[in-house]
């Protein structure tokens, strides 16, 4: 007991401390994870090797827990839609990928067969951080992060023929004298160590199959029919430790039921999350696994960097490195090869091709049943596994790599040619997307003629569909602005996604005239300080009108009359301008608004302000009747 306590305060300990640093040195939670793995593994010995490949497997949960949520995000009919990048890019990944490794392995004088697995196992990558990173930096939904996340499924589906295959691959055995005299031979132990529970163990390859498959219908079938019913009788009890019992129950079941019939627990789960993505129990499930999902997570990046051997690493530094290095390269070239194929545009090509240029976790998985299999030799699998971690180790930095090459690539859609601007109108609107729209239609049906500008082609061409003219460009062009009739325009409306875009549109038309009134689009109270010192007119936060409305909504319910809520709203409307632009004056782009102390005084007292006029109002309309 005393151990185990011991060793969960140094998990929880090394994760406090390494984490949050990573986070605010921009390098991610990941890289904070496998970093603490470094330091209470290998550096002070706190995990053995046994130790630790027992907390790996404890830790492989979060990768299921996390394929369960992600497969809640996904409609079937979304999962169809991406059966050409499943069967497609991430087929050619794992083929290509395969080929290349085993061919640098026969130069390296290995037996084909020993090639052709490690090009097996080199050909995956990790599915835990790379979607736990894309996921931190918003990044799942770029075309990139949903190539990368394609073929990280078609991974997870590809590694149950892999493991069906490498016996196939296996190396002549011969028998060896054990000390009582006995004849032993490698394949008894193998059969010894293989694990007893399974359903398919003996069966003829048609049974496997079909108990296979009747492992996967069940999944369904209990997703449609069972699952729903369980959680409406769970709910009758009104006990919130069920719901997460429940939740628990569901996707230990489903893991152990796929690892029964020989199948990929995470598979099994992101099927079982896909049937209840339509369900109405979603958003139960979502909040009752996040938290474990998150904890296991990372735990199995800590036991990841554990299982970095510095010893074995020191012992021969150069060839290991040289070899990590080369795989890293090699899968990065092909990946990046792949994206061009699937005209991926640059910026998503280098997050495909940095992503997943790394190996992953059921590398791990692969490389003992392959030793165990006798197709690897134990000398090679032991490089391999250092190889493995430290690929993994390094996918952090690859993402930072990625960002600094994204960042040099801002300007980049400069190159392709602009729409010809055949007309002019007395409002620009700088960006169509769902707020600029509702801008443009008003306006609009008002008579009065506007200019469209966006970079993105599919929303002018989704717009030039419903017969709204659209010009495709760059708005921060100056010759775009001016071709879209700057100098004649009355009003320039921004609406841009990208903030530092929009800043630098607001302060080039400002210079350009001093006159033009200018309207903009801001998410936050930052961003409408960093617009007002720009040069804008009137800013319009997103969310602003439409929380200051449901305010009304809940003080309409709580006792006032639909008038004085009405009252409230517009007080707290015409107040909030006021106190925004006095802010503006007292905002610090250097420092954050908490650590400004004339901001926060200020802050304070108009927030006191507030508090009086809407008393005095309440009053006064009490008063009167």
């Amino acid at each position: 007991m005393e151990s185990f306590l011991l060793q969960a305060t140094m998990f929880l300990l090394a994760a406090v401390l390494a984490v949050p640093l990573a986070v605010r040195f921009g390098m991610g939670s990941v890289l904070g994870y496998l970093i603490a793995g470094i330091v209470i593994g290998p550096i002070f010995g706190f995990i053995g090797g046994s130790e630790t490949t027992d907390l790996q497997h404890f830790a492989e949960f979060g990768v299921v827990m996390m394929l369960f949520l992600i497969g809640l995000e996904l409609e079937p009919r979304a999962l169809w839609d991406m059966r050409h990048k499943l069967i497609g890019l991430g087929g050619l990944q794992i083929t290509l990928t395969t080929l290349a490794i085993a061919g640098g392995m026969l130069l390296l004088q290995y037996q084909w067969s020993v090639a052709f697995a490690v090009g097996l196992i080199f050909a995956l990558s990790s599915t835990a951080i790379v979607l736990q990173t894309l996921a931190e930096k918003g990044l799942m939904q770029t075309s990139g992060g949903r190539a990368t996340f394609s073929v990280l499924l078609t991974q997870d589906i590809a590694v149950i023929p892999m493991l069906a295959f490498l016996p196939l691959l296996a190396l002549p055995t011969t028998a060896t004298f054990a000390p009582d005299g006995s004849v032993t031979r490698p394949s008894d132990s193998a059969h010894d160590a293989h694990h007893s529970l399974s359903l398919v163990e003996g069966l003829p390859a048609w049974g496997v199959t079909l108990v296979t498959l009747g492992a996967i219908v069940a999944v369904i079938l209990a997703g449609i029919y069972l699952i729903r019913p369980l959680f409406r009788f769970i709910a009758g009890a009104h006990l919130r430790e069920i719901y997460t019992a429940t939740a628990l129950l569901i996707v230990i079941g489903i893991a152990v039921l796929m690892t029964l019939v020989g199948l990929s627990p995470a598979l099994g789960t992101f099927l079982a999350g896909v049937v209840l993505a339509n369900s109405e129990f979603r958003h139960e499930l979502e909040s009752d696994i996040e938290p474990f999902k998150g904890l296991l997570l990372g735990l199995f990046f800590i036991t990841v960097g554990a299982q970095i051997d510095f010893n074995n690493l020191l012992s021969d530094p150069v060839n290991i490195l040289g070899l990590t290095l080369s795989v890293i390269a090699l899968k990065m070239l092909i990946l990046y090869g792949l994206g061009l194929a699937f005209k991926l545009k640059s910026r998503n090509r280098w997050l495909f091709a940095l992503g997943l240029a790394q190996a992953g976790e059921f590398g791990f998985v692969l490389i003992s049943f392959a030793v165990q299999q006798h197709v690897l030799p134990t000398a090679l699998s032991e490089t391999l596994l250092l190889v493995v971690a430290l690929s993994m180790l390094i996918t952090p930095l690859l993402f930072i790599l990625y960002e600094v090459v994204s960042n040099r690539m801002q300007d980049e859609h400069h190159e392709t040619a602009a729409d010809e601007i055949d007309e002019t109108g007395q409002v620009i609107i700088a960006g169509i997307g769902r707020f600029g729209q509702i801008v443009n239609r008003l306006v609009r049906a008002s008579g009065f003629d506007t200019v469209v500008l966006d970079h993105d082609m599919e929303a002018i061409q989704a717009m030039r569909k419903f017969g709204v003219k659209g010009f495709f460009g760059d708005p921060t062009r100056p010759e775009m602005l001016h071709a879209a009739g700057l100098e004649e325009a009355r009003v320039l409306v921004v609406a841009l996604d990208d903030p530092d875009a929009a800043i630098k549109l607001i302060e080039h038309a400002r210079r350009e005239r001093s006159d033009l009134h200018i309207v903009a689009r801001a998410r936050d109270r930052v961003e409408v300080f960093r617009l007002y010192q720009a040069g804008a007119n009137d800013i319009v936060r997103e969310m602003f009108d439409s929380s200051l409305r449901a305010g009304r909504y809940v003080l309409e319910n709580v006792g006032l009359t639909d008038y004085e809520a009405s009252q409230a709203e517009q007080t707290f409307y015409h107040h909030d301008r006021h106190a925004v632009r006095e802010l503006a004056q007292l905002w610090d782009p250097t420092r954050p608004g908490s650590q400004n102390p004339e901001y926060v005084a200020r802050a304070k007292e108009l927030e006191k302000d507030l508090q009086t006029l809407l008393t005095a109002q309440l009053e006064k309309q009490t008063a009167a009747e």
